[in-house]
């Protein structure tokens, strides 16, 4: 009996099976989806879920899954041969060089009409039969092997120069995987152009779903003092930068968050800065609701936190780069500052105090992220490739 992860795809199209023109038009777009690891449930596993909605039945392909860690209908995910290694599950990150060749492995995709994509780091290298359309939608070129320099600080010092090297390998095998693909679409304006930078390839620009259902502002909104991060506690995000451009400052910052860099900060914090650690879905809408903004100093791909903010009302103090500047509208929507610095940040926070918000307004900018209009335009995406397939 085949295993699981090696199984050919059996999943068969319509299309394929001599209809004419006319009926197959008519008959449900078949769908395969790749995704990078289904270990956790964050923005890119949203992106899976919004798309396993639209197309029902569509099978899944992963290198390695937690299914305690992601919701029910992620776990009918179908893992690589990397799922029975020892540490691949828990420490899935050590496992990307072996990925390429992981993905290499498997059967090719089949009998679908167009494959979808959901790529940050390998998930693009899907196999897929000739003849079918293969969407990307791409969250980022992989830092990895690009912008090695902001992902060091995962790997012990010893490790370094060996990580390095093997990054430099990766770069070339993305860049070459990248042919593969049909068409890509990027999270944001300043990820199209990596994918131009690294790629050579234009990319159309859909933004990721945001629950603007459920991020919603309160009933009754009070202008208070607090100030809000949130994210993970890690180096490229530049917490470090939010949290000491406090110092001084007549207001609260309250930091949603956890990671390697919880326990430095604790220690070098001001007094008005507080960690409250990992939060749930209803204390972070609060949260976002009784800010006064929220502040974040890193340069994001495109950044959900950042629109869930919007949705709640609440404006955002960002850095003008990255996913930022499709978000924030300076001065609508909150502050917009030129440079990564204590000071810089400092200064938009200050900005931010003093100026007056329509929050009707911020939340009415939000609804452009909404998981209906993502899903209906990459419905448009899929179709248009399918139908000149």
């Amino acid at each position: 009996m085949a295993r699981r992860e090696d199984r050919p795809q059996d999943v068969q199209s319509p299309r394929s099976r001599g209809l004419t023109a006319a009926t197959a038009a008519d008959l449900p777009l078949r769908v395969a989806v790749a995704h990078e690891w289904l270990i956790g449930y964050a923005g890119s596993e949203r992106v899976v879920e919004q798309i396993l909605e639209e197309f029902p039945g569509s099978p899944l392909l992963t290198t390695v899954v937690e299914p305690e860690a992601i919701p029910e209908l992620l776990r009918t995910a179908r893992p690589s041969m990397l799922q029975r290694l020892p540490g691949a599950v828990s420490h899935h990150e050590w496992f990307i060089p072996l990925m390429p060749l992981a993905w290499a492995l498997r059967e090719p995709v089949r009998d679908v009409d167009v494959v979808f994509s959901s790529s940050h780091a390998c998930a693009k290298a899907v196999r897929i039969d000739d003849g079918i359309p293969h969407l990307c939608y791409c969250h980022t070129p992989m830092r990895y092997a690009w912008h090695f320099e902001m992902e060091a600080g995962r790997f012990p010092t010893a490790v370094r120069p060996a990580a390095w090297l093997t990054a430099r390998t990766l770069r070339y095998w993305d860049r070459r995987t990248s042919r593969n693909v049909t068409r890509f679409v990027a999270n944001s304006t300043a990820v199209a152009e990596r994918i131009r930078n690294s790629y050579g390839r234009p990319a159309a620009v859909v933004h990721p779903p945001v629950r603007t259902d459920y991020f919603t502002p309160a009933e009754r909104r009070s202008a208070g003092s607090t100030f809000l991060s949130v994210g993970r506690l890690v180096s490229y995000k530049r917490p470090d930068l939010v949290v000491e451009a406090f110092r001084g400052l007549p207001f609260e910052l309250v930091v949603v968050g956890e990671g390697h860099l919880l326990s430095r900060l604790r220690t070098t914090a001001p007094k008005n800065v507080r960690f409250v650690g990992a939060v749930d879905d209803l204390e972070l809408r609060e949260l976002y609701r009784q800010a006064r903004a929220l502040v974040f100093a890193g340069e994001e791909d495109f950044g959900i936190a950042m629109a869930e903010a919007l949705a709640c009302g609440t404006p955002v103090v960002a850095v003008d780069r990255g996913g930022a500047v499709d978000i924030v509208e300076d001065g609508v929507t909150g502050i917009l500052v030129g440079e990564q610095s204590v000071e810089a940040v400092r200064a938009g926070v200050e900005r931010a105090a003093a100026t007056t918000f329509d929050h009707e307004l911020i939340r009415s900018r939000a609804e452009r992220f909404s998981a209906e209009r993502f899903r209906r335009e990459i419905r448009a995406e899929l179709e248009q490739l399918a139908a000149a397939r």
